[in-house]
This record gives C-alpha cells, structure tokens and sequence, in this order.
C-alpha cells in the first residue's frame, strides 16, 4: 500500500526506496477506482479513519478549534478526505507527484461537502515539514511503515511532526506465517487483490516490536486493535495476527 512520502531521514539515509514510490506512482490514476488495485484500501478505509477519530476524541475536547492532522504517504488521498468529512484540518503529503496530481484532481471533481474541514496536498517529503518545525495534534501514518527502509528512523520523525501532547496513529501488517500466507501470497499471488509486488513481508513488523520503536522516539502506544475481514467489511477485533493499527501519544 501507499509508500510514506520521505525521501531521506534526519540522518541523511533515505527512508523509502525509489522502486516503492515507482511502483505506487503507477498505480495513480486507478487509486480512487474502489474495484481496481486499491479495492482493499477502500474498503478498509471506514474502519481506519474512524478509530484514529474515536481515539483523538479526548484530544479535540481538550482543543479549543478543529485538530490538524498530516497524513503521510497520502497517496491519492483516501484517506484524507476522509479525515476532512470527519473535522479533521487535513494535510496530505506524498513523494510521488503523480499520486498528489490525481489527489488533487479528485478533490477538485468532486468538492467536500459543506461543513468539512479544510484539507490540503503537498508533492513532498516530511523531512520537509521537520526542517520547516511544522507540528500537528495528529500525525497519521496508514499502511506506510512496512515500506520505509528504516522504521525506527521513520517513527522518530512523525514524533518530531507531533506538538508535544498530540498522537500518532500507525497502521500495518505483522510478520506472522499467517500475514505471509494471506496478506503476501493470498493477496498478490493467488486473489490477486494487490498487485505482485506490492509488499515485503520481511518488512512487517510485529507490535512489541512497534512498540518498542515508538518507545525509542518518545511514543506511547496507548492502544491497539486488529483489523479483520468479516464479511461483508472490515471490523476491529482482537487478533492482530495480520494486520493492526496503533495509536501513540507523545508526551
């Protein structure tokens, strides 16, 4: 899914590989198709952004105004739109221009509705917005990490996009044989719901090991919920044994 927008880390090693944001960069124009290669995200979608708005709803009653939020590795922005319709002031950033180009062609199609928040795009890395000190309540990260070259580098960076107090909400896939069977070998090879390529499984991460990533840049995952298929949609439920979301707050 989706490559995070980063093109290098504070470190100066690149956080996401060229052939990862060539292979999405292709995908553009069919990514708001929701039978085409991004069905699965669609479908997810729903579940997604609406956990990470149950789990901020302690943060925006605390907020005077509207809780700004980045997504990163917004891709075509599925997602962001989604979190604007929810009162999100929603910035979507993505290294591929592509991706960013039919974002902004779709919103420009088809205008959120009177009463959404206000939601942005930018063709970019988030070492950008770091070098620039941006800070947002919520920083969001769906399906990115598992294709970043260096997650803890990654995590230390969305800390670092986070004022002090807000959260970061992280999804992904864990490195289980099931994820291999289904998620990698199902999904691509066999469903064909992905396109061949489209993950590692090397690079899944299980959630001790993504809370313990959280914990090296100043994160505390405050709660974790598996994401399952049960027809006919998505659901939350307790078996993260393929694939997960986190929320973190930055204390």
């Amino acid at each position: 899914m989706p490559p995070e927008s980063a093109s290098t880390t504070s470190e100066g090693h690149s956080s996401v590989s060229a052939t990862e944001i060539a292979h999405f960069s292709a995908l553009a124009e069919d990514w708001w198709n929701p039978k085409g290669a991004m069905r699965p995200l669609h479908a997810m979608n729903p579940l997604r952004t609406e956990w990470v708005q149950r789990h901020t709803l302690p943060l925006a009653q605390a907020n005077p105004g509207p809780l700004s939020l980045l997504d990163i590795g917004c891709g075509a922005g599925l997602a962001s739109e989604a979190y604007a319709k929810l009162g999100f002031e929603t910035q979507g950033i993505d290294a591929s221009v592509e991706a960013i180009r039919a974002a902004k062609a779709h919103l420009e199609q088809y205008p959120l509705p009177v009463g959404a928040a206000t939601l942005s795009y930018r063709a970019g890395s988030a070492e950008d917005l770091v070098s620039e000190g941006a800070r947002f309540d919520v920083v969001n990260a769906l399906e990115v990490i598992e294709h970043v070259n260096d997650p803890q580098a990654f995590l230390k960076m969305l800390a670092e996009l986070t004022r002090p107090g807000g959260m970061v909400a992280v999804s992904t896939m864990n490195r289980t044989p099931r994820s291999f069977v289904m998620a990698k070998l199902g999904a691509e090879y066999i469903l064909r719901m992905l396109p061949v390529g489209t993950h590692d499984w090397k690079k899944f991460i299980k959630p001790a090991e993504l809370a313990q990533m959280g914990r090296n840049a100043g994160l505390r995952m405050t709660d974790i919920a598996g994401m399952s298929f049960i027809p006919p949609k998505w659901r939350e439920t307790r078996d993260t044994g393929i694939n997960y979301i986190a929320i973190f707050t930055r204390d």
